[in-house]
């Protein structure tokens, strides 16, 4: 049963099954996907499944952990474990992209033109270390993603969305529930708008400018970059959606709303990563 421990004032959630819900979703979810893969007929059922579930875990999992924050379970030591968990979560996301990134520059400054090289003219005679470049033997004519249409649109609606996420968090310091509501609204919607561009830009590419997945190294890192922080911006708009919907039941208070401070952390990281995919995926 839930309890709060005097020795140590900490609070101690019940057992829960939720941990257990979660693995067996991920299990048919990777399951499903190997046997998808594979031509399995039931690959595609198995991974819808595996995504219900996951989805019914988290839905009963964080809808008992914010009714234990509204109760007022959580201590102060409780809600500085969310800030650590919050940050190393942010830190490991963080690495997760400069894995992505490295493999770019590695690309760009030392394969590209290590190919080109001397000891490589017999195999690939006619190949150029030009970037953006598919790389020898691999499907070159595509035309590269410019800079200064979709993405300079999408760069400033992030910004943007920053701006107006900062805006709300200042009127839920200040109690102001009309200026958090309206601007967190906004800011969910700038979001929306960037998945949409970014959907344009995805069929513009694929059909327009003959820009694949096979495209080469230049392919490989342009839609792994963009797309993992697609899907970044996708996470962070649902998780800004709930924050919301929480806002408008009146939840959080001035001093204590960490589940808002978390969300925009993140959010302000997805902004972040994206100035680096503008200026050194597109624009460089």
């Amino acid at each position: 049963m839930s309890n709060v421990t005097p020795t140590h004032n900490y609070y101690l959630p019940e057992p829960a099954a939720y941990p257990v819900i979660g693995s067996v979703g991920i299990l048919l979810l990777l399951g499903g996907f190997a046997m998808w893969f594979n031509d399995v007929a039931i690959g595609p059922w198995s991974s819808l499944a595996g995504l219900l579930v996951l989805v019914y875990m988290m839905v009963l999992w964080f809808g008992k952990v914010i009714g234990e924050s509204e109760a007022g379970l959580y201590t102060k030591r409780v809600d500085i474990s969310y800030r650590w968990s919050m940050s190393w979560f942010i830190f490991s996301e963080v690495m997760f992209f400069a894995g992505f990134f490295g493999a770019l520059f590695y690309a760009r400054l030392y394969s590209v033109p290590e190919l080109s090289s001397i000891d490589h003219k017999l195999l690939w005679p006619d190949f150029s270390p030009l970037w953006p470049n598919a790389g020898p033997g691999a499907e070159a004519n595509f035309t590269p993603m410019g800079a200064w249409g979709i993405p300079a649109i999408n760069t400033l609606l992030l910004l943007t969305s920053g701006v107006t996420l900062t805006i709300a968090h200042f009127g839920l310091l200040q109690n102001k529930r009309g200026q958090l509501n309206l601007w967190l609204g906004l800011t969910i919607l700038l979001g929306i708008v960037f998945l949409c561009f970014q959907a344009y830009e995805y069929s513009h590419a694929y059909s327009d400018l003959n820009l694949k997945l096979t495209s080469g190294i230049y392919g490989t890192t342009f839609y792994m970059l963009t797309g993992f922080h697609g899907f970044h911006v996708t996470v962070g708009t649902i998780m800004l959606i709930v924050i919301w919907f929480r806002c408008l039941k009146g939840h959080f208070k001035p001093d204590h709303h960490f589940a808002f401070e978390g969300v925009a952390w993140y959010w302000h990281f997805v902004d972040v990563v994206w100035l680096f995919l503008f200026i050194f995926v597109y624009w460089l």
